[in-house]
């Protein structure tokens, strides 16, 4: 990401005579009303002039009280809500040139040059089409007396950008769009449900998702659920593949399975580019296994329900982005596209976003299916080829005479199990004998370690907590023992799998070598303790995705005249439409300001305006099925551990013995900016807070104003760096 200096800008004067319309475009994705509440307050809270588009393209041209003035208030409770409540609809006159010319009087009228649009492909092509030719409908709305000259002088260019809301994750350029992770939420939960009946009857189960031109959602349905077998658009199986195809779910049964699943895209094809659908998968199995087998065809309950906290911080913040993007633009400036690269907030050119995936198409049209999983993304390059080692390797017949031992430490939490299997299989597909450690560092001390094999990880990707046992020990009394278990077992290599403890722990050892209830008539706040030690970021991203009207946290300090501020800005709020608040503290925050202490401090000064309620969530954060992310992103980080670690032990091992004596040979595999890194001990130790166990510098305490604006605190937005327009990079 690059940034440019903008010293000296206010950003609450930034829009001061200026208008922004924003609208909703083609299928309804969960999460686009963040977008729209994101994309109102921010816009506001610059001074700009904001416009509810309902109806989408087609309240465009037909203007009237189709275009209508948002406002603070028009937007609150809208978080939580699936679909989008300003509308979408698909619209013939816009495609005319007439229709567009119409659309072009309306926004002119209302002095709007500035247009927010958020839909898929088609969607973003048709406003990139109607900036185009903006001068030109400019001139003929002048002419024919449809606006005057003082409206044509100051409505001489049209600025447009696009923030991509599509369940199927199908526009080139962004690691997810807008109402994907809701989908695979809607997903997951159907599949935990058929496996739990399909291993009560031993049955094949398949199941068709959408994505008629894209396998993403069944490329990550497989990984998160440990499929046998998943069909895409992008990939089609080899010649044969129907052989192949029973001898794996025949092998899978001999080694103790009671089910099998096939997930299925809609849009899956053969080589010879014939479909291949759930029916004749289900013959397939029927007719030469004999399996009872079902087939579910998920249909659009995968585009309903409210969206997941995933797509509510992704939809604000993909809308505080799109406001800057259109404020900062000049009349030179291309149409883009808001987007998402690892955990940063990217701007590409809108028009090589949509060429691109549509070069995707061309290549799956001419069998180059290779650069269609490259022109679909890093990403999702990434997930195909960890599916591929994960289902379709088999062990290799030779032994590496490597020993890895993994181990979870720390608190428990839901996506370890996911995480265990990927390293454990993966291991294994090297050649590895893989060892398992029970009940983390003390395991290791007291010899609670024995094989683990391909099949007793099989079903783990869903399973929450930690089927290997964790504990909270860190290895310092321990580490006599463990030495002379890590020499007994002939351990080369470490997975640790954990939090705070298992970074303090592998340092230790390389040193020694509720919203919704409050929405009624009533109006009240909810004030809900978070978990997290002293780490704030659990609160914070909480807030996002809640609409929260403040958080408090320890990286973040606050006296009692912030507390009064708080309280005082929640109950003039409190007094106009509004009903509902939220609060939330993080555990940790302060020794003072307790729970306790800040619940009764509103339930005080609330009197007569709101009453409160508040909770203390606890564990139950901790509890649970793991997510797709999770799942996903377990499964990848296990994936990429265990490679790496095979290509370390390639460059250490010589004449039988393991050399490990670089910084490199120990290091913490995690999210960084875009990607996975993976980072050694001895560095990440100077950037580390250890008497509160949270790093020096938290890329996410970056949001937190974010979410101030959003709840109407009139306070100043750093403005100083900005996400400068970017090149697509594929291939």
């Amino acid at each position: 990401m690059a940034n440019i200096s903008t010293a000296g800008v206010d950003p609450t004067k930034m829009g001061v005579g200026r208008a922004i319309a924003v609208l909703t475009s083609g299928g309804d994705a969960q999460g686009m009303n963040a977008a729209v509440r994101a994309t109102v307050r921010v816009g506001l809270y610059t001074g700009a002039k904001v416009f509810f588009v309902h109806e989408g393209y087609q309240g465009l041209v037909d203007g009237g009280d189709h275009i209508r003035p948002a406002t603070w208030e028009s937007v609150s409770m809208m978080l939580q809500l699936g679909g989008t409540v300003i509308g979408s609809a698909r619209c013939k006159d816009f495609q005319t040139r007439e229709g567009r010319l119409k659309a072009a009087s309306n926004l002119v009228k209302l002095g709007v040059t500035n247009l927010c649009v958020i839909g898929g492909d088609g969607s973003l092509t048709g406003a990139n089409i109607f900036r185009t030719e903006w001068s030109d409908f400019h001139v003929l709305c002048l002419y024919a007396g449809k606006i005057t000259k003082e409206e044509a002088k100051t409505s001489s260019h049209l600025n447009i950008v696009g923030m991509v809301g599509s369940i199927d994750n199908d526009f080139c350029g962004t690691d997810m769009t807008i109402g994907t992770d809701s989908a695979l939420h809607r997903i997951i939960e159907v599949v935990d449900s058929i496996t739990t009946t399909a291993q009560s009857h031993q049955r094949a189960f398949i199941l068709e998702v959408m994505g008629r031109h894209c396998g993403y959602l069944a490329l990550v349905t497989a990984l998160a659920c440990g499929a046998d077998w998943v069909f895409i658009p992008e990939m089609p199986p080899d010649d044969g593949w129907e052989d192949h195809l029973c001898r794996r779910l025949t092998e899978t049964r001999k080694a103790g399975s009671r089910l099998n699943v096939i997930i299925v895209a809609e849009g899956a094809i053969n080589k010879a580019g014939k479909p291949i659908t759930c029916d004749q998968l289900k013959d397939l199995v029927t007719k030469r296994l004999g399996y009872d087998t079902r087939a579910t065809i998920l249909g659009h309950v995968q585009r309903g329900g409210t969206p997941s906290a995933f797509d509510r911080v992704l939809g604000s913040r993909m809308g505080v982005e799109a406001v800057m993007a259109l404020l900062e633009a000049t009349p030179e400036t291309p149409a883009c596209v808001v987007s998402l690269s690892g955990n940063q907030a990217v701007r590409l050119p809108l028009m090589e976003c949509v060429q691109v995936t549509k070069d995707v198409t061309v290549a799956m049209n001419e069998g180059r299916f290779d650069d269609a999983v490259k022109l679909r993304g890093r990403s999702f390059e990434n997930n195909w080829n960890t599916y591929k080692l994960l289902a379709h390797v088999r062990p290799p017949e030779t032994k590496s005479n490597i020993n890895v031992a993994i181990l979870n430490v720390g608190a428990p939490c839901a996506g370890m199990n996911a995480a265990v299997r990927a390293a454990v299989r993966i291991g294994i597909i090297q050649g590895h004998n893989m060892l398992a450690v029970h009940d983390g560092f003390e395991g290791l001390a007291l010899e609670k370690i024995e094989p683990i094999t391909w099949n007793i990880v099989g079903e783990w990707t869903g399973k929450g907590g930690s089927e290997l046992g964790t504990k909270r020990v860190l290895p310092g009394k321990y580490m006599e023992e463990i030495s002379l278990n890590i020499a007994k077992y002939n351990i080369h290599a470490l997975v640790i799998i954990g939090g705070f403890e298992a970074f303090s722990g592998a340092l230790e050892m390389t040193c020694d070598r509720i919203k919704q209830s409050a929405a009624g008539t009533k109006r009240r706040v909810f004030i809900i303790e978070t978990m997290g030690g002293y780490c704030g970021y659990l609160a914070t991203m909480a807030g996002l995705s809640a609409g929260a009207d403040a958080a408090y946290i320890y990286e973040e300090k606050f006296g009692i005249r912030d507390l009064e501020r708080n309280v005082e800005h929640l109950t003039e709020k409190m007094k106009t439409t509004v009903k509902r608040g939220l609060i939330l503290r993080n555990e940790n925050c302060s020794s003072n300001y307790t729970t306790d202490f800040i619940f009764n401090l509103y339930s005080e000064e609330g009197k007569g305006v709101f009453d409160c309620r508040k909770n203390v969530l606890g564990h139950m954060q901790q509890g649970g099925t793991p997510t797709p992310f999770d799942r996903n992103f377990a499964t990848k980080m296990g994936a990429k551990a265990v490679l790496w670690l095979t290509e370390k032990l390639k460059e250490c091992y010589r004449h039988g013995r393991i050399f490990a004596n670089t910084p490199d040979s120990a290091c913490v595999l995690g999210m960084r900016k875009r990607g996975l890194v993976l980072q050694p001990l001895a560095e990440l130790k100077e950037e580390t807070d250890f008497e509160h166990r949270i790093p020096k510098n938290q890329w996410w305490l970056k949001l937190r104003p974010i979410m101030k604006i959003l709840a109407k605190y009139k306070i100043s937005l750093d403005t100083s760096e900005h996400t400068l327009m970017e090149e697509i990079k594929y291939i």
